[in-house]
């Protein structure tokens, strides 16, 4: 019987233990692999840059900007030890007398008041576990932890648990919590500041300032106590900070320019998918961040005017280029970006006038000249039905008889240059506007000579610099963009491709300019130095534009409703368009270029 007992014994002791070895073995063959770690880089926030250094945006899915552990300060490092792991610097990753310190305070408190796990710990949860609360999970976090203190140095570790930790109001890591919290860069942050952070990690939604500010006080201030016992500050610096007061609101990123973002955020998002919102890219758009603040102070400040003659929901447009690389240096889609992120620089609308230089340039090019005569009287053409006739009327019924080339586009003679269309061949036009960069479909009838064919503001921008050039000059959005590594993994050169010659060119900057000097666009002469451009109005007044440019810039303004609607009475591109694009273009140098 004793034998037996003895065998039972055996035998159970036998299983026990190798259920227990079994349970080891699977609890070290089923542990991630903490080599995982040496190419270790947490999801970080691209950010978008003005070519003149601003911040425009960032994307991201989980706000953070990675930081190197030997560049946070030692007193952001000491706030978070004192706060979460008080013998960081001595336990192997598992602390067994702060484990038996939090059982003693828990038990003594009758609640679950400490945790008893180390900043190595918390570090092993969140980069390789699942948040379970079981015997298991926190046997693996320990074994991890373990590994980890074995590979890694103390601030190596500390620096990645800095970078991981999620502080609430969508800030991953002390960069994003830094500026998130207090608006500025983690080394600038004051010790109140540091004790505030370092007690969001344990719990953000329940430490969070803005809806918590009693409760996150005291943490802070326990915080701050600690770090006092622990000798990271002084009495002094201790009763000074127990004096500042918790932030009041979140410091979002300002999202600048939001029409050019959007835009941008589409291209790259084709290009580099979930990349742009993870890999931590820094883009450095071609947007001028003050050319900017100007050209959506003069679409404010214009469509206020005509809101004082007209109903209101009269929208504009304006896309700034430049000239010698194509750089776009301004857009604003829209009054309000917040109210409607429908962006009228890619809307199709009719150019009225505005397409009018496409007939002139294609009549210089079959030989005409500026000073050549063609007549202005009224004029009938077949219609785009049988037995209709189509007769074009000039503003206001008035016609000239003989007048020149260059005085039928300042002017902005309808009966004059439909019948210079049909002498040199509105097919022709077209083809050549399509050279010039409309792809949208133009159709060859005699009234797309006054813009009858929809249009993109983007397009029509773009075909100008053919005018202004002699070549056709891709727009572009961004100059490069550079890895977290900082290599340049795409770069973005001028394209431009020549379509007429300098001759030409010449001969129509001529006509531009007359449009300025005598024509519809004689307001323009207020900027007291060479402009070129075009006035353009649909017969209905349902779209107003001016296109123009001088030697650096090539602007475009459009104004409409977004129904189509008239805008109003006598509402032309002189009246509404011309004053916005004046509005900008006077303060986009410095005075002293100007002299």
């Amino acid at each position: 019987m004793k034998i037996k007992i003895i065998h039972i014994l055996l035998f159970s002791s036998l299983f026990f233990i190798g259920v227990i070895g079994g349970y080891i073995y699977w609890l070290f063959s089923d542990l991630p692999d903490i080599k995982a770690l040496e190419g270790y880089r947490p999801s970080e926030s691209s950010i978008v840059y003005s070519s003149d250094g601003q911040v425009l945006t960032e994307f991201f899915y989980e706000r953070r900007t990675f930081v190197p552990y030997y560049e946070i300060p030692d007193i952001i490092k000491q706030a978070f030890i004192a706060a979460e792991d008080v013998r960081f610097y001595k336990h192997p990753g598992v602390d067994v007398i702060g484990i038996l310190r939090a059982l003693y305070r828990d038990i003594k408190s009758r609640s679950i008041v400490e945790g008893g796990s180390t900043i190595t710990q918390q570090l092993a949860k969140m980069l390789f576990l699942n948040p379970e609360r079981s015997i298991t999970r926190k046997l693996k976090e320990a074994l991890l932890s373990m590994q980890i203190e074995k590979k890694y140095t103390k601030d190596e570790i500390l620096g990645l648990y800095l970078n991981q930790a999620y502080f609430g109001n969508r800030a991953y890591g002390i960069a994003a919590a830094a500026e998130t919290y207090f608006g500025k860069s983690f080394k600038e942050l004051k010790i109140s500041e540091i004790a505030l952070l370092a007690s969001l990690p344990k719990a953000p939604s329940a430490y969070n300032p803005f809806k918590k500010p009693d409760i996150v006080l005291k943490r802070r201030n326990i915080i701050l106590r600690k770090m006092l016992e622990e000798g990271f500050i002084t009495k002094e610096q201790y009763n000074e900070s127990l004096k500042e007061p918790l932030p009041e609101h979140p410091h979002w990123r300002k999202f600048e320019a939001p029409y050019f973002v959007e835009v941008l955020r589409q291209e790259l998002e084709s290009k580099y998918g979930d990349r742009l919102y993870k890999d931590g890219l820094r883009i450095y758009a071609t947007i001028d961040y003050n050319l900017q603040k100007k050209a959506e102070e003069a679409v404010t400040k214009g469509l206020a005017e005509i809101h004082k003659r007209t109903k209101p929901q009269v929208q504009a447009a304006l896309i700034a280029m430049e000239l010698k690389t194509g750089y776009v240096k301004a857009l604003v889609g829209g009054n309000d970006f917040w109210e409607t992120q429908y962006n009228r620089v890619f809307s199709l609308r009719q150019p009225g006038s505005a397409f009018k230089p496409f007939v002139y340039a294609v009549a210089l090019m079959e030989g005409y000249s500026p000073d050549d005569l063609i007549l202005d009287t009224p004029v009938s053409f077949p219609g785009a039905t049988a037995n209709k006739i189509w007769s074009p009327r000039n503003y206001n019924n008035e016609y000239y008889g003989e007048v020149s080339l260059r005085t039928a586009i300042a002017r902005s003679l309808n009966a004059a240059t439909v019948r210079l269309a049909s002498q040199v061949g509105i097919k022709k036009v077209v083809e050549f506007a399509e050279q010039c960069g409309l792809s949208t479909k133009i159709y060859p009838y005699l009234s797309t000579a006054l813009g009858a064919s929809d249009i993109k503001p983007i397009e029509l921008t773009q075909s100008y610099s053919v005018f202004a050039t002699g070549k056709k000059i891709k727009p572009i959005f961004y100059e490069k963009i550079i890895d977290h590594n900082g290599v340049v993994i795409e770069e973005n050169k001028p394209e431009a491709e020549t379509i007429l010659s300098e001759e030409i060119v010449e001969s129509m900057r001529e006509l531009l300019r007359e449009v300025v000097l005598s024509g519809t666009a004689q307001r323009a002469k207020e900027l007291d130095r060479e402009i070129y451009g075009k006035t353009g109005t649909t017969n209905d007044f349902s779209d107003a534009w001016f296109v123009g440019f001088d030697n650096d810039l090539l602007v475009s303004v459009w104004v409409g409703r977004d129904n189509h609607k008239p805008i109003g009475p006598k509402e032309a591109g002189s009246r509404t368009a011309l004053p916005i694009w004046i509005d900008f273009m006077k303060d986009v140098y410095p005075p002293e270029v100007l002299k």
